[in-house]
């Protein structure tokens, strides 16, 4: 019996640690990528429709198949027909025969049936009660199709301890191909992962609304439906902003299919590219002016009177991509990939603001109950000014880890050993590793990312080391 501090702390460590305690993540990643390709193969030959050509014969020999085909014309109709034949005639010739007989000569001869109509007793109430209650237990919502859509990446497999491997090398528990395989997205901001996906319109773009956002686990809508420039048919993988009612982001992370195209069947630098080229061409639309809320003290607290009033975005307006980074190399992880990754982004957005603030408004009267008086002459032409003003302002996005991507794997939905997941925080604990941080080593002291960062600089020393002695090696032999 597993107690509840057990199960707490196993809920979100990797599956391996839990059901599969002798497959490490490695070989079910192999695995996992073997199948995708397996998958991709057998669906390309099935698009092909290799099968219809599979009794295709190329002969150059054109007299054989006319004379085949007119053997075939000439062949006498098999002796399996001739009853057949006999018993169509025998039919013809009685239809004949019947058609030939008088209405009243019919009507005699056909039988009479006795048919007893037995009338069911109405339901009683008690029935019609239980009918009731069985219709409404069968009735049930039916899952969504993007439920679980999102591809969900695995903590990554860390160890402190070293392991040695049938050759006396020591393993450092990182994947093998660290340098050459994969693709690094840092800084990931902190957010709900989610699906944008845009639907078919009759309007024009960013003004008709066309986009929803599903959630990851259930496929359900998180808001209303909101206008954007996206084309038609659009899957994007994204993460909404913890504060996206301030800011108006949405972070993109991954394309699933754009304008009607699978982009997910493709290798995932690829993916990335495409991602970053096809954002760029979209035009920035600008955010509602409509969406302002005033400032309400909170219970015990004073009211501020110069407080001017916030916005809030409606919908996202923003689609920010996360950086990727395709050179893995031990020296690019250890100087730009994590650094990036532990550090916080700053993006600057344009927000509406009201030119007058709360307090000239405060001054003048209350702003819910205006006295407006009708002028003593009426004016030739009257224009209205503008009230509402756009001012850029930096909004800072906290990071939440980094994310590897396998460079060979295609987009595939669900949990998955495809791609890794190296928080900041304690996934166990849930302590913020931000609290103990050195400020003389430069390096936080405990969390995930801290001790991939030091495998990654253990190998790196190890990989310096090897180099040294091989060059070294080579010197004192060209000496000899």
């Amino acid at each position: 019996m597993t107690t509840t501090s057990d199960r707490k702390s196993s809920y979100k460590l990797p599956s391996t640690v839990i059901r599969e305690r002798f497959i490490t993540q490695e070989a079910r990643r192999s695995k996992a990528l073997e199948d995708q390709k397996r998958r991709r193969a057998q669906r390309i030959d099935s698009s092909r429709q290799l099968d219809l050509f599979a009794n295709l014969n190329l002969n150059d020999d054109s007299e054989d198949d006319d004379i085949a085909e007119e053997d075939a014309a000439n062949v006498p109709p098999s002796g399996a027909i001739g009853p057949y034949v006999a018993m169509l005639k025998e039919n013809d010739q009685s239809s004949e025969t019947t058609s030939t007989y008088p209405q009243s000569n019919a009507a005699t001869l056909a039988p009479t049936v006795d048919v007893t109509l037995e009338i069911e007793p109405e339901p009683s109430q008690e029935h019609r009660r239980k009918r009731k209650k069985k219709k409404r237990n069968t009735n049930y919502s039916k899952p969504s199709k993007w439920a679980d859509q999102c591809m969900y990446a695995e903590l990554l497999e860390l160890g402190e301890g070293e392991r040695l491997l049938e050759g006396g090398e020591e393993d450092d528990c990182l994947p093998k191909d660290l340098e050459t395989g994969w693709v690094a997205v840092a800084p990931v901001p902190m957010g709900k992962r989610c699906l944008l996906v845009t639907h078919q319109s009759s309007g024009v773009g960013g003004v008709v609304p066309n986009t929803t956002l599903r959630s990851r686990l259930l496929g359900k809508t998180l808001i209303p439906r909101f206008p954007s420039l996206l084309p038609a048919l659009t899957v994007l993988d994204c993460i909404l902003d913890v504060h996206w009612r301030d800011n108006g982001i949405i972070h993109v992370l991954d394309v699933i299919r754009w304008k009607g195209q699978d982009v997910g069947d493709c290798d995932a630098a690829f993916r990335f590219w495409w991602r970053d080229t096809r954002l760029k061409e979209i035009p920035q639309i600008l955010p509602p002016s409509i969406k302002f809320h005033l400032s309400k003290p909170r219970p015990g607290q004073l009211c501020d009177e110069g407080r001017p009033s916030r916005y809030q975005f409606p919908y996202p307006t923003y689609l920010v991509p996360i950086p990727y980074h395709a050179n893995t190399s031990l020296i690019s992880l250890d100087s730009q990939i994590i650094p990036a990754a532990r550090s916080v982004r700053s993006i600057t957005v344009d927000i509406p603001c009201p030119i007058q603030s709360h307090n000239e408004e405060s001054e003048h009267g209350d702003q819910y109950n205006m006295e407006v008086e009708a002028p003593s002459k009426p004016s030739s032409t009257f224009t209205f000014g503008p009230s509402v003003t756009i001012s850029p302002a930096s909004t800072a996005i906290r990071s939440d880890g980094l994310l590897l991507y396998v460079l060979e794997a295609a987009y595939e939905p669900g949990t998955g050993p495809l791609s890794s997941w190296v928080p900041i925080e304690d996934v166990e604990t849930g302590d913020m590793v931000t609290e103990d941080y050195d400020h003389v080593q430069g390096s936080y002291l405990r969390g995930p990312l801290d001790l991939f960062h030091r495998l990654v600089k253990r190998r790196l020393e190890r990989a310096q080391y090897k180099s040294l002695g091989q060059g070294s090696g080579t010197g004192a032999a060209m000496d000899l």
